[in-house]
Parts: structure tokens; C-alpha cells; sequence
């Protein structure tokens, strides 16, 4: 009966199936304590001497049915499948580097530890290896098992790989299922390892510090968007999430930290789809003596060297992301929101010198106000409506209205504009980025409009925060400043569909308050 249900399993079996698998694991465990005076679950440790990788790497050189003696592997993995006979058996064992194939046989096993490991031994379970390198008639590289320890009992059945490939409910809410079944993913993971070291050892080479600011605080700020709250009870105050580190950071440029920089969470109170996920992982950096075109230069660099992760070294820095093939060893496009917004939709606004004649033009385009905008708000609406998704090879996008900029420096030479940029991969932003607004004056009268705007109604509008007003009262030198969104900078470089695809356990509703088709519709959108 086990091993019937195990097979009806490989075709998505139902829940009750499912408890039923379980059920006849938990009694057989049982069983195994009863029987053999045996709990897996006491062993401490199996001192693994080699990988998987190992083996494979050290003894591909093996011919056909040729068993190498002389040397004993130690390894341990995983049972993927098992396959039982009489007096031999194969199975095929997977860690964390590869997977290779075990061969039992009762002869070279004995008799007590042969039969103990067909009688106990499970697809799923936990075990140690001892045995010598062998190839088998058929070519395949194998373990000939000497002894086999077993070290974790499952109780619940491995995941179906192909079903596992496609149910993204399963995929994100039981992430370890995911990691069982699909080794593509634990690359993805490992490729977004690799590429936080090398964004790391980036600033590291330009004497760049690494610090840590508070995820709790007072005040949101740093950035355009809506905070989650949360109540401090020994203070009895309402704090907030941070939803950006920058003004923490530019904080510590005034005490005279030179170049600072930090990864870690941020949060968002805003929805989820497949390029935004609440809790996400940001870069921020900040180089005092340092203007925005630095910040284009140290990005270019930054993505460069990450894309060796994906390329190899040597190679061309070509990523294949879904259909396009993104460039990124040619130089990036540097362009204004103007010429691009005049390129695409044919609408030069520094011709528009009226705000109504701004709206006008937006209204013909299809695109809805709510009446009181101004004709440098209609320049960054037509850019996200018209121009964002054209951008797919990596593009600079310079000079944002100032309207929109509370951070930035002005253009010295037109006001109305800032010496900031955007940073957009296949009609996505990655980087964000300015040359530091260090007037507190200037600074000041532009919080204060970001309070009219929230007074207003607009939640994402930035708060008034006096204490950094006094930070920069107090000197910022010329500073350079660059946030990147290190999840989907991931997600370009592994070619991933999801922005939930390179986060390990991404935000999701309890399945209580939603349905299971409307949940997988989302993760698929």
C-alpha cells in the first residue's frame, strides 16, 4: 500500500492522499524505534568528508565497471529515488553540489546492514555513505555503498518535480519543497549570493565602509512611498519601517565618514506583482566629493562585475533575460527624460510653458489627472506611460523635474531641473541616484512642499524631517548618492520571471484569505 500511494503521489495526489503517505511514514518510524531500537533523530553528526561534486569531479576518470577500492568516500545527501531488487539496489542521492547515483548490494553490504537499509531507507530520508567510486556498465559514475546511516527519517513524500515547476503557490509558500525538487533554483539563489559579494567587494575596492542604520525609526523618509507602521509599547509611540537608508546615511557622510554604504531590508507598504515585493533588499551608497555622472561610472561597474557571476570570467558580459539578450560591456545610453519623452511621444515640454496646456496634452493622450498638475508632473507621467517599457537596454535617464526630486541637487544651469538619474533594464528601474542636495534651505522648502503634498492626501509624499535639516545645517560636503534594487538587478542577471523567483520566502496572503487559483494566477502574472 506505501508504495502505491508513493507512486499515485507522482500524480499530484490529493490531500487525503497526501495525510495518508504521512501517516504510513509516522507508523513506520515507529516501527523502526520499536523494531531496531533505532531513533535517526538522536544522531548529533556524520562527519562528511567528501561532496558529491567531489566524488564526481575526482573520479570521472573511472571506465566501465571499473571499482576503485583503494579509496573510501564519506559523503551524505538526500534519498531522491530508490529502487529496491532483491539482493541489489540503486538510488540516486542528491546535496547541496550534485547528484550521483548509489549502488547496495547485499554481498558487499552483509546481510545485517543490507536488509536494514531496504527495510528502513525511503525516498526523502537523510543518510551517510560509505563506499568506493565505481562506473557502472552502463557509464554511470556511482557510489558502491560499504555502509549507509541513516540519519533523518521524512515523514512527508518528496515534492513532484514537474507539478513543483509549475504550482508557483507551492513554490513560494513552501520554498523548501521548491529546493528539493528544482536544483535550477538553489543555482538561481547561489548566483544571488554571489552577486551580493561582488557588489560588496566593488565598494569594498573603492575604500567604500559598510554600515548598519535603524530599520525602526521615528519618521519615514528617504524616499517617496508609504510605510508600514508599528507601535514601540515601552515608548508608547507609533514607529515606522524604513522604507529607504539614505537620509541615515547622508548623516553619516556629515560625521565625516568619507564613503558609506549599506544592504539590507527596506519596506513598502504598496502591492505586490512581479517586479515588487513589500520587504525587498536595497543597496544605497554615498561618496562624499562626488557628483552623479561618479555614481553612472560606479554603477556601471557595479552591474559589470556582477554579470561575471552569470558570463564566467573573460566572457562577454551578455545576459540572456526571457527573449533579449542585454548588453551590459557597451557603455550605457545617458539620456534625459526630456529628449526621451520628445523621442517617443513627440511631446517636447520645454515648448510647454503653461501647466494647463500640459494637461492638455496628457488628456489627449489618455492618460487621467486629477486637474492641479503641473506641466513637470505631465513630463514624468508621459515618461512612465510612454517611454519606461521602450527602455530595455541598460539606459541612464537624466535630469528629473525637481518637483519630483526632493533629494536632489538642482541643475545649476536650469533650475527647474536635477542632477539625478534612473537606471532602467528591460522597462524597469533598477538604480536610482543623485548628486546630494547639501543646501539646508533649499532643503528645507522642499519638505515643506512635500508636507503640503501629504497634507493634501498623497501618502507616499516625503515626511519633514527636522533633525536631518539640521544634520546638513551642520555641512554636507558635495556628495554623490546611488540606491539599487538588488532583487531585481538579481532577477536580470538569472534570467528570473519573478521578482518572488529571487527572493527566498517573498510576501504572501494566508491561503484563509484567498483561493488557491487566484494566488497562483498572481504568482504567474
Amino acid at each position: 500500500m506505501d508504495a502505491h500511494i508513493e507512486k499515485d503521489a507522482l500524480n499530484r495526489p490529493s490531500q487525503a492522499d497526501q495525510d495518508e503517505i504521512v501517516r504510513q511514514r509516522k507508523d513506520k518510524l515507529e516501527r523502526l524505534m520499536a523494531e531496531e531500537g533505532y531513533n535517526p533523530y538522536l544522531i548529533e553528526k556524520w562527519d562528511r568528508k567528501h561532496s558529491l561534486a567531489y566524488v564526481r569531479e575526482h573520479f570521472s576518470h573511472l571506465a566501465e565497471d571499473e571499482l576503485d577500492e583503494s579509496v573510501e568516500i564519506v559523503t551524505a545527501g538526500r534519498v531522491m529515488t530508490l529502487r529496491k531488487h532483491g539482493k541489489a539496489a540503486f538510488a540516486n542521492l542528491a546535496d547541496e553540489t550534485d547528484t550521483l547515483q548509489l549502488y547496495f548490494q547485499f554481498n558487499a553490504m552483509g546481510e545485517e546492514k543490507y536488509i536494514f537499509t531496504k527495510k528502513w531507507v525511503d525516498s526523502g530520508d537523510w543518510v551517510g555513505i560509505v563506499g568506493h567510486p565505481f562506473r557502472t556498465q552502463r557509464g554511470e559514475l556511482t557510489i558502491h555503498v560499504r555502509e549507509c546511516v541513516l540519519l533523518c527519517k521524512a515523514l512527508r513524500p518528496l515534492p513532484e518535480k514537474w507539478h513543483g515547476l509549475k504550482d508557483t503557490e507551492v513554490r513560494y509558500r513552501q520554498r523548501y519543497t521548491d529546493l528539493i525538487a528544482n536544483p535550477e533554483v538553489r543555482e538561481t539563489f547561489r548566483k544571488r549570493s554571489k552577486i551580493i559579494s561582488s557588489i560588496r567587494k566593488t565598494l569594498e575596492d573603492h575604500d567604500t565602509l559598510e554600515v548598519e542604520t535603524p530599520i525602526l525609526s521615528v519618521l519615514a523618509g528617504g524616499a517617496n512611498a508609504r510605510p508600514f507602521k508599528t507601535f514601540h509599547n515601552a515608548l508608547g509611540m507609533e514607529m515606522y519601517l524604513r522604507i529607504a537608508t539614505e537620509l541615515y546615511l547622508k548623516r553619516l557622510v556629515v560625521g565625516m565618514f568619507g564613503r558609506v554604504y549599506e544592504m539590507g531590508k527596506n519596506f513598502r507598504n504598496e502591492g505586490l506583482d512581479t517586479m515588487h515585493n513589500p520587504e525587498f533588499t536595497c543597496m544605497e551608497v554615498y561618496w562624499a566629493y562626488a557628483d552623479y555622472h561618479d555614481m553612472m561610472d560606479l554603477t556601471e561597474e557595479i552591474i559589470r562585475n556582477a554579470a561575471v557571476v552569470t558570463c564566467g570570467p573573460g566572457n562577454p558580459r551578455k545576459v540572456r533575460f526571457q527573449e533579449v539578450e542585454l548588453d551590459f560591456d557597451k557603455p550605457f545610453r545617458r539620456a534625459s527624460m526630456l529628449d526621451l519623452v520628445a523621442e517617443y511621444t513627440g511631446v517636447d515640454i520645454r515648448e510647454v510653458t503653461d501647466d494647463e496646456e500640459a494637461r492638455g496634452i496628457a488628456r489627449e493622450r489618455g492618460i487621467e489627472l486629477k486637474g492641479t498638475e503641473s506641466r513637470f508632473t505631465v513630463l514624468n507621467l508621459l515618461f512612465e506611460t510612454f517611454v519606461e517599457e521602450k527602455l530595455i537596454q541598460p539606459t541612464f535617464v537624466i535630469g528629473h523635474p525637481t518637483e519630483i526630486s526632493p533629494l536632489a541637487k538642482r541643475d545649476p544651469e536650469n533650475p527647474d531641473y536635477t542632477r539625478r538619474f534612473e537606471l532602467f533594464i528591460c522597462g524597469k528601474e533598477v538604480a536610482n541616484a543623485f548628486s546630494e542636495l547639501n543646501d539646508p534651505i533649499d532643503q528645507r522648502f522642499r519638505f515643506e512642499d512635500q508636507l503640503r503634498k501629504k497634507e493634501a492626501g498623497d501618502d507616499e509624499a516625503h515626511d519633514f524631517d527636522e533633525d536631518f535639516i539640521n544634520a546638513i545645517e551642520t555641512g554636507l560636503p558635495p556628495t554623490g548618492g546611488l540606491g539599487i534594487g538588488v532583487d531585481r538587478l538579481v532577477m536580470f542577471l538569472t534570467d528570473s520571471r519573478s521578482i518572488r523567483d529571487v527572493i527566498l520566502f517573498p510576501t504572501m496572503k494566508p491561503l484563509s484569505s484567498r483561493n488557491r487559483e487566484e494566488d497562483t494566477e498572481e504568482g504567474q502574472a
